[in-house]
């Protein structure tokens, strides 16, 4: 008898969406005859790519079951649910409850497709962003607790995970609804403490202004958790970010950067950044392509502003979608330019780099790196770049 690979699950969007692939694949690890399109919907572009797949999984699997869970599922539900192609919408917060599902509640195996584990630390978002439509479709900020997350790490590592990243909707804030409102420096610390064998932590994208001073202290000193930091930063002019309702500064993010540059100068900044956000003009986007500079972002996600359903930002004065575009291009003319110097400050240097199933691999500041062939994924390895190709150092 063949043994069963389980649903497809194909996922767009988030490293949160990641993490729950991976339990509804493995929730589904008996069923071949289900496609999953685990979907996005925080620009307009990502609900047309959510759109794509599913046509494209269709003509690919025209015999199989097609649901379509994640946030466009309930944001753009009436769009995505007259589609011929969808058999069935899942609730965005009901994707990892087995009955939703028709399957019987218990324990599911690990199915692991990536090398890198994605845990689940929190889920939901209590701000209010006035150009974000995420919280319509993941609700209130809920937090995994210590115990329930120190279980999922022991069993990947079981599983032969060398690297665990934490995700969330608004990681930062996770705690807040625990008893005796722990910070998310005890929660990384206590994955530490509890697994000295774990390699690689790593985090995804965090708040800065709610980094607490003990996560700050690891993300300066703790040589396993990796030195690479991803800030949901939005923008680089104060008015845009007072506008947005963001909740820090740009002199906030520059202190932080600086800070922890000055104890771990290996440390690679990530950040998001929106272009042509609603009254944007040139000064303000200027603001936006300077700060790239000044936090020397090398792993920048540049998202060109969209109007969303019921968010404020989409009844305040629009920019034309022309000069969106071009300010969009301008800032990932930037980053790539930043990029391309700092992967070249690391060609001859000594990188320890774990192995993916696509031929690449990962520094522990998320420099993508080609693998030579014959290295098994899973396995860290100490390669030395000589050059650069495609954005790729080889």
């Amino acid at each position: 008898m063949t043994a069963s690979n389980g649903a497809e699950v194909i996922t767009l969007g988030c490293r949160l969406n990641i993490s729950e692939s991976e339990q509804i694949k493995s929730m589904l690890a008996e069923d071949d005859n289900i496609v999953v399109i685990n979907s996005c919907a925080v620009t307009s572009e990502a609900v047309r790519q959510t759109r794509q797949a599913i046509r494209k999984a269709r003509r690919a699997r025209p015999d199989a079951r097609l649901l379509v869970t994640g946030c466009a599922a309930d944001i753009e539900r009436d769009q995505l649910g007259t589609m011929p192609e969808v058999d069935g919408l899942i609730a965005n917060t009901a994707k990892l409850d087995p009955r939703a599902w028709n399957i019987p509640a218990g324990p599911n195996p690990v199915v692991a497709s990536r090398t890198r584990a994605f845990i689940t630390v929190q889920n939901g978002c209590d701000h209010a962003c006035t150009f974000c439509v995420i919280p319509q479709g993941r609700g209130k900020s809920r937090s995994t607790t210590i115990t329930q997350i120190l279980e999922q790490v022991g069993k990947h590592l079981e599983h032969g995970a060398p690297e665990i990243v934490l995700t969330g909707v608004d990681v930062t804030s996770w705690g807040h609804d625990l008893p005796n409102t722990p910070t998310l420096g005890s929660m990384v610390a206590a994955v530490l403490n509890n697994f000295p064998e774990l390699q690689r932590l790593r985090m995804s994208s965090l708040d800065g202004i709610e980094i607490d001073p003990l996560l700050e202290d690891l993300l300066a000193n703790e040589q396993r958790l990796m030195p690479h930091l991803h800030l949901s930063l939005q923008h680089g002019h104060d008015m845009i970010l007072k506008r947005m309702k963001r909740r820090h500064l740009r002199h906030d993010a520059v202190a932080l950067v600086q800070r922890l540059k000055a104890k771990r100068p290996d440390i690679a900044i990530g950040a998001d950044l929106i272009a042509g956000f609603p009254t944007e003009d040139d000064a303000m986007h200027h603001a936006n392509r300077s700060i790239i500079g000044e936090l020397d972002i090398v792993h920048g996600h540049i998202f060109p502003y969209s109007p969303r359903p019921n968010t404020p930002a989409a009844r305040m004065p629009q920019i034309d979608r022309s000069i969106i575009k071009a300010r969009a291009a301008e800032l990932r003319a930037d980053v790539a330019e930043r990029r391309s110097t700092w992967l070249q400050s690391l060609v001859g240097e000594a990188l320890p780099i774990l192995a993916e199933r696509d031929g690449t691999g990962y520094a522990p500041n998320f420099a993508r790196v080609a693998v030579p062939e014959g290295i098994a994924p899973g396995r860290i390895v100490t390669l030395t770049p000589t050059g650069i190709d495609k954005g790729l150092l080889r």
